[in-house]
Formats: structure tokens, C-alpha cells, sequence
């Protein structure tokens, strides 16, 4: 086993000198700050701007999903990613037919019930895609509302949504809570602005859509 040796400091030899934190002052830390908050504020209005959006919920048309006054905040890119689905909730520029009154509501929410080639079918309070059932537990209350005669044109019950166009309901399906595309028709897909995918709030009502 080799002992260890250990080896005396050379005479005259200076001190070594271990740095300690720098010293700021004032004017650094603040240009400092300055800097950082900048930069966050940039970013939070890139991402406001171009991938996320926050929007306000004016009705219970989505009720029980949405409740009036939540705030919501909206993926703009997600559909420049993937196709939108059946089930998702979108908010869309409003169409030109769709008058509520009030030229101040630009923007809709809705949910996607047909997406291009889907035959809709409303009957009993129930809705059918393609013949086949669609289950809703988003749904609550009353009844689902026929349609009129705009998006069935021929009457014979049936409505088929047009390439590059959704048929969108709201969940609250009692008597005049929303309007939606069984009275005004078909949503373009260059309308939509992107997918809501949570409530931010109130605290209480925070969830994933």
C-alpha cells in the first residue's frame, strides 16, 4: 500500500483566491428585470397572438359544459395540426346568415356533431350519425330540437353535411338555448379559429374540454 504524501506549499507562494458572488448594483439589477419581463411579456403575446387565445363565454348555450361568464382558452393551431373531430368544442368566426341582434358577438362556441360526408339525423331527441347513435353525456336536461328547413332543404329528415363544412349543436339542447346549425346551417372550416380545450375560470369550474 503506498502511503500518501503530501506536498508543502513552496515557500513565498501567494494565497489563492476563491471569487465570491459578484457585486450588483442598482441600475444592474433593475436593467436586469427590465430585461427578463421584456422578455416574458413577449413571449405571453406571441403565444396570445398566434397558438393560444382566451375567450369569454357571453350564454349557457353549452350549458352544463360551459357556464356563462367562464373564460376559455383556445389552441389556434390545432387544427393546422390535425383534422377536426366529431366532439370537439370549437369557437368560429360567426357566419353571415347567423344574426342574434347584437353586432358585437363576433365569435361562436360550438360542439362538432358532423364533419364533411356525415348524414345527421335528429329524431326523438336523439341524434344519428350515418345511422348510428351518437352518445352525448355532455348533454343534459330537455330534449334535442329538430331542425328547420336550412340545412334540410328537401325536408325528408336527413342532412348532409357538404365537403369543407360541420354541422355544430350546442350541449344545452332545451327549447331556444342555442342556436346553432340546426337552424342557420353548415360552419365553413376557414371560419373556425381553433379548439377550446379548458376553463381557466372560474377556480371553482377549472377543467379539461
Amino acid at each position: 500500500m503506498t502511503d500518501s504524501v503530501l506536498t508543502a506549499e513552496p515557500a513565498g507562494a501567494r494565497p489563492t483566491l476563491t471569487p465570491g458572488p459578484p457585486k450588483r448594483t442598482l441600475a444592474q439589477s433593475v436593467r436586469e428585470w427590465v430585461v427578463v419581463i421584456a422578455i416574458a411579456l413577449g413571449v405571453a403575446l406571441l403565444i396570445r397572438g398566434f397558438a393560444i387565445r382566451p375567450f369569454y363565454i357571453p350564454s349557457d348555450s353549452m350549458y352544463d359544459t360551459l357556464h356563462t361568464k367562464d373564460r376559455i382558452l383556445v389552441n389556434v393551431l390545432s387544427y393546422k395540426l390535425h383534422d377536426v373531430n366529431r366532439g370537439d368544442v370549437i369557437v368560429f368566426r360567426k357566419p353571415d346568415e347567423v344574426n342574434f341582434g347584437d353586432d358585437r358577438i363576433k365569435d361562436l362556441i360550438k360542439r362538432v356533431v358532423g364533419t364533411p360526408g356525415d348524414v345527421i339525423d335528429i329524431e326523438n331527441c336523439q341524434v344519428f350519425v350515418n345511422d348510428q347513435l351518437l352518445v352525448e353525456p355532455y348533454v343534459t336536461g330537455d330534449c334535442t330540437e329538430g331542425h328547420d328547413e336550412t340545412p334540410d332543404p328537401d325536408g325528408n329528415g336527413k342532412i348532409e353535411v357538404p365537403p369543407g363544412q360541420y354541422f355544430v349543436m350546442g350541449d344545452n339542447r332545451q327549447s331556444g338555448q342555442s342556436y346553432d346549425s340546426r337552424f342557420w346551417g353548415f360552419v365553413d372550416e376557414d371560419l373556425i379559429v381553433g379548439r377550446a380545450f379548458v376553463i381557466i375560470l372560474p377556480v371553482g369550474h377549472w377543467s379539461w374540454l
